[in-house]
C-alpha cells in the first residue's frame, strides 16, 4: 500500500519538476532555433519588445545650476486627492560630490527632512500664490531626502508632492533655492 501512494505523488512531483526545467533555458526565455523577440528601437538599440522603457517618455523643463548640476522634470500630475506630484531626476555633471543642503529651504519646520528637495515651491502667477511641498506629521517634507555625496557623473530620482493649484491653472513656475525657476504644465492624473 505505502508503495501506491507514493507512486502517484512520485509522478505529479516529476511532472512538476519536468514543468520547472522547460522554463529553464538559454537565457532569453525562448527554445533553441527561436528567433529572439527584440526589436530594434529608434537610434540602433536593441530592447526587448515586452519590457517598459525606464526612462521618462518626456521633459517638462530642465534646470542648469552651480557646479554641473542639472535637474530635469519629466512629471507634473494632479491627481484626485487635490495633490500634485513632480518627479524628475538630479544629475551630478560637475567634478566635486554634490550635497543638496541649500535645498532644504530656510523653514525651521522642514529642517527635519536634511538634504532634500523640501524647499521647492510651485509659483502660481496668474492666482498669485506658492504652493510649498507638504510635509508628514513629523515635519518631514513629502519629497526626495538623502540628497547627500552625489558622486560625478550620478543621476537620482526626485519628487516633489504640492497641494494642487485650482483646475484652471495647468501652468506653474516650479522653484527650487540656488536653481533658476522653470515653467512647466500639470497634467490631470
Amino acid at each position: 500500500m505505502r508503495i501506491q501512494k507514493q507512486g502517484p505523488a512520485a509522478i505529479v512531483a516529476a511532472m512538476v519538476l519536468a514543468v520547472a526545467l522547460t522554463g529553464c533555458g538559454g537565457g532569453d526565455g525562448k527554445a533553441a532555433g527561436t528567433p529572439s523577440a527584440k526589436t530594434s528601437a529608434p537610434g540602433g538599440s536593441d530592447r526587448s519588445s515586452a519590457a517598459p522603457s525606464d526612462e521618462p517618455s518626456q521633459v517638462l523643463a530642465q534646470m542648469k545650476g552651480e557646479k554641473g548640476i542639472t535637474v530635469t522634470l519629466n512629471e507634473a500630475t494632479r491627481d484626485s486627492g487635490g495633490f500634485v506630484t513632480v518627479k524628475g531626476s538630479l544629475t551630478n555633471n560637475g567634478d566635486s560630490p554634490f550635497n543638496a543642503t541649500y535645498w532644504t529651504g530656510q523653514e525651521t519646520a522642514v529642517q527635519r527632512s536634511g538634504p532634500s528637495v523640501a524647499g521647492a515651491v510651485l509659483v502660481d502667477s496668474v492666482g498669485k500664490k506658492r504652493y510649498y511641498v507638504l510635509r508628514d506629521t513629523e515635519g518631514k517634507c513629502l519629497c526626495t531626502m538623502g540628497l547627500t555625496l552625489i558622486k560625478p557623473g550620478e543621476t537620482r530620482p526626485l519628487f516633489a508632492q504640492f497641494p494642487a493649484p485650482p483646475e484652471s491653472t495647468t501652468e506653474v513656475e516650479f522653484q527650487l533655492p540656488t536653481m533658476p525657476p522653470a515653467k512647466i504644465t500639470i497634467a490631470e492624473g
